[in-house]
């Protein structure tokens, strides 16, 4: 079996944090049940470019418990965590490319060598996969029948692609399910992203001001927490009805380049490029903390930052001070890539339990219907959405109403009038 990881020593270690991440995934563990029994991607090899952590650990003992044959990657060079990918060589015969801080070369090698295992499947985080078969690989397309995509990031790829008549086979968009976006994006990234940054920095949030660029549903749960924290947020949106929507949720709302001059840290997840450039750089307070919680790093506008900066140096482990010209400081957190995985773990157990079981799910629904679905990105059936959300009230121990006949009948007549 070939693999390429840091250490497999460090196998033992994993299989502790993995065992401990499945305790909260109740959902995942129902569906790896009922796929050990019925084996619905039996033959199917998948190749999985994700952030190799705990929970997509127990991810792929859910896919090779259902009859996968499975490889992964990492979907982003400060994401992986070395003891997982170790033991899930080790302990699962799972293969797997990915070293923390592997450098790009590095990165792009190992997506060559998860597609070299012949997908039928694709699961991506980030569309790296599905850009390098269509750019480099195409001689895969033919065996694909589908795949799935995880975040905001990869799904604008992905729906750029289908409008330029690009796209050559069905992605299914699992972050656009409900049961993903508004937990795992929303409370995820909000409780991680805080996480990342005072692990990296030991900073201290209350009375600080937070300058959050991006109102998505990530946006929406960095402010929250950040506020949760006593700090003063202030949103930058180019939307307008986003911006509406944090104005009427409590919070300052404000060009990037006027918050420039306010912020105390800066958090971008707006999955776009150069929201923090040259012109704010230049206005920042001294000590500014600037960091990213999109998914690629070009949110920030690193050259810039270089440029303009006259010494650098590593002052904490994930902390890369620059000093300009005229003496201030600007602290870029986790080389500017996505500072809830770089410096602290990612998301919760619990709430990467949803987004895995709908990457579970889904993949079982391309495997029966994939050559049906056309060349386009497809919405996580309703069906899907709402057994995960039955499954995570179950395991949470909540039962709720159904609707009477009289009620179904009720929302579905219109004569009924008054």
């Amino acid at each position: 079996m070939k693999y390429d990881i840091k250490d497999i020593n460090l196998a033992s270690e994993g299989k502790l944090r993995m065992e401990w991440a499945e305790q909260s995934m109740p959902v995942l563990r129902s569906i790896r049940e009922r796929f050990e029994k019925e084996k619905p991607l039996e033959g199917i090899r998948v190749s999985a470019c994700l952030h190799v952590t705990t929970e997509t650990g127990v991810l792929m003992w859910t896919l090779k418990a259902g009859g996968a044959d499975v490889v992964v990657c990492a979907s982003n060079p400060l994401s992986t965590q070395d003891n997982v990918a170790a033991s899930l060589v080790e302990h699962h015969q799972i293969p797997v490319f990915a070293i923390k801080g592997e450098d790009n070369d590095t990165y792009y090698d190992h997506i060559g060598s998860a597609l070299d295992h012949q997908p039928m499947i694709t699961m991506d985080d980030g569309a790296d996969l599905v850009c390098t078969i269509h750019s480099e690989r195409r001689e895969l397309i033919e065996n694909i029948i589908g795949g799935t995509e995880e975040t905001t990031t990869g799904v604008i790829r992905l729906r750029s692609m289908e409008a330029n008549e690009v796209l050559m086979y069905p992605i299914v968009a699992v972050n656009d399910a409900d049961t993903k976006h508004f937990f795992d994006n929303r409370y995820g990234t909000g409780q991680s992203t805080m996480d990342g940054i005072i692990r990296s920095t030991n900073t201290l949030l209350a009375g600080s001001t937070a300058v959050v660029c991006g109102y998505g549903w990530c946006g929406r749960g960095v402010a929250m927490r950040a506020r949760g924290l006593g700090a003063n947020v202030i949103v930058t949106e180019t939307n307008p009805l986003r911006a509406l929507e944090a104005v009427m949720d409590g919070y300052r709302v404000m060009p990037i380049m006027e918050a420039a001059k306010q912020g105390d840290i800066f958090v971008t997840l707006t999955g776009d490029m150069h929201v923090l450039r040259e012109e704010h750089f230049k206005v920042m307070k001294d000590s500014a903390i600037v960091c990213n919680s999109g998914h690629f790093n070009v949110e920030i506008d690193i050259d810039a930052l270089e440029r303009l900066s006259t010494k650098k140096r590593r002052i904490r482990e994930y902390v890369d001070e620059y000093t300009m010209e005229d003496g201030r400081r600007i602290n870029l957190l986790g080389e500017g890539r996505l500072i809830n995985l770089a410096a602290a773990e990612g998301h919760p157990a619990s709430v990467m339990d949803m987004s895995f079981a709908n990457q579970s799910l889904c993949a079982e629904f391309i495997a029966q219907k994939g050559a049906e679905l056309g060349k386009k990105v497809i919405s996580v059936p309703r069906e899907i959405d709402e057994q995960v959300s039955n499954l995570k009230l179950a395991a949470m121990g909540i039962q709720i109403d159904e609707l009477t006949e009289e009620q179904v009948k009720y929302l579905s007549e219109w004569t009924m009038g008054t």
